[in-house]
């Protein structure tokens, strides 16, 4: 998923409620990339909630990442047990609905495509297309299921890649936690997903949305647009971080589950909201399968989620799209 920049110009300590409640922020890596957190309490130090939330990033490490090898996802892709734990179960169970949802284009059986053209653990740039049929019979979401605490796989050659919606999802997750505290007011980021909780000094949290340059590796260095958020999940999408060229060619890590091939098309970047920061991950992720045309429709009937679209235009340049909802939260730059 691609990075976020966070707007955060606060002081150390506000008074809310007659008692003194100090702003917390602690930064590290997770899953790869980075996570950022900012609180606001009267209550924990900074030294308790850092160590309670390395311990659930290192509990979803052990569940979800295909990049460790003793993880419950790796263990259950090399068939070694069908016993998911309760965030691989969780997982699943978002992401089948937001398969349902978007009609496949959000799958996370697309597992072995992924790897093959080289967006897995093991990278490789030189894909035999003519695997492209095999490895498309493995693929689709409607060929696993959650049953009886069990993971069924209708062939054991399918791989599930959970990549696609963990950040957001763990976003979540820490966001849970610090609810489950009476902590009200939070911005929690993962790998740039985002999961929100009241204001920030009163007003709502503004996250900038990066422009799609392709290597823009520095999150804010070049901003498209800053969305007003609170109470909800924020995750942006796009191919401009993570693709490579072979012979001109440019593939991104945005795989088509019905075609097999990294997807194509005029979208550059799609900001979804939602309730929850894993759906918002999800959905933006299928946006970016869908093409601007077929997301546009597809947000225009779904009003419970707000979008933001930057699109290639006919000359090269960027235009933008965003649901009628957004439009008095994005300041575009």
């Amino acid at each position: 998923m691609n990075r976020i920049f966070c707007f955060l110009t606060v002081s150390l300590f506000l008074c809310s409620c007659n008692r003194e409640e100090q702003l917390l922020r602690w930064t590290g890596n997770t899953q790869g990339t980075t996570y950022s957190i900012i609180c606001l309490t009267g209550k924990y130090s900074a030294e308790f909630l850092s160590g309670k939330v390395s311990g659930i990033l290192e509990d979803i490490d052990k569940s979800l990442s295909v990049y460790n090898k003793e993880s419950v996802i790796s263990r259950i892709n090399r068939n070694e047990t069908d016993m998911p734990d309760k965030y691989l179960a969780e997982v699943i169970g978002i992401s089948q609905k937001v398969s349902e949802l978007t009609g496949g284009a959000f799958d996370i059986t697309v597992g072995p495509l992924v790897q093959a053209w080289g967006f897995g653990p093991e990278e490789n740039r030189k894909f035999d297309t003519s695997k492209l049929d095999s490895l498309r019979n493995l693929v689709g979401y409607k060929k696993i299921r959650v049953e009886n605490g069990l993971i069924i796989k209708e062939n054991p050659g399918i791989i599930i890649d959970v990549n696609a919606v963990a950040q957001g999802y763990t976003a979540d997750v820490i966001g849970r936690f610090f609810d489950s505290l009476g902590i009200t007011n939070y911005l929690v980021e993962v790998g740039g997903e985002v999961k929100s909780a009241g204001t920030k000094s009163g007003k709502p949290w503004r996250i900038g949305i990066d422009k799609p340059l392709d290597n823009n590796l520095v999150p804010g260095e070049n901003l498209q647009a800053v969305i007003e958020l609170s109470g909800e999940g924020l995750a942006t999408s796009g191919n401009y971080r993570k693709f490579y060229e072979v012979d001109g060619v440019k593939y991104s890590h945005t795989i088509d589950p019905v075609s097999g091939y990294p997807a194509r098309n005029r979208l550059l970047s799609a900001t979804i909201i939602a309730g929850e920061s894993a759906v918002a991950d999800a959905l933006a992720t299928a946006c970016m399968v869908m093409g601007p045309e077929k997301a546009i429709e597809f947000i225009k009937s779904h009003p419970e989620y707000e979008a933001y679209f930057v699109l290639s235009g006919d000359s090269g340049e960027y235009k933008t799209w965003m649901s009628e909802g957004l439009k008095k939260r994005v300041s575009e730059e």
